[in-house]
Order: structure tokens, then sequence, then C-alpha cells
């Protein structure tokens, strides 16, 4: 069975990155900075930043949104978005 890992995108710093969380690992995960701007990175840029990093999205992976915000108790407290996707490396995902 393939390995699957946790992809992340977020936005940070007036832009979007996506990263692939790499538990136990001490080298910096593979991380793609998409350019600046609100515009939310469309399901091909994201699936076209995977590629780049050595990964596929897993069979049946669906990307879930997370609104998270600064201050939970304030309605008011500014808000961002984190997205998640169950990935596959893309040798181990075309197999």
């Amino acid at each position: 069975m393939a390995r699957e890992l946790r992809a992340q995108l977020s936005s940070s710093r007036g832009g979007w990155r996506l990263y692939v969380v790499v538990r136990g690992s001490v080298d910096p995960w593979p991380e793609h900075v998409f350019g600046q701007g609100d515009r939310v990175p469309t399901f091909t840029e994201r699936a076209a930043a995977l590629k780049a990093l050595g990964f596929v999205q897993a069979p049946a992976a669906e990307w879930e949104w997370t609104e998270c915000s600064a201050d939970p108790d304030d309605p008011a407290s500014p808000v961002w978005l984190l997205a998640s996707v169950w990935v596959r490396s893309r040798t181990e995902g075309a197999a």
C-alpha cells in the first residue's frame, strides 16, 4: 500500500503556499509558493504544484477547507483559510 501524506495549502504573507507534511523528517518539507495575491489557486494550479513537488492527490481524496481565526472567541477577528488533501509520491501514485 502506498504511503499517504497530508498536503496543506495556506494563505500567508499576502500569498498562498502549498507544503507536504513529512513527519519525522529533519529535512525541510516540500513547499511551493504561489505568486502574491488573494486569489485561491485553482484545482489545476494545485495539482501542477503537487506534481512539481513529486506528489499526486491520493485516489478518492478531496480537498478539505477550514476557516481559522486568530481569536476564536472574537467573531470580528481576522480569519484565514487552510486546505488539506491526502497525497502520495508520484512514483507510488502511478502504481
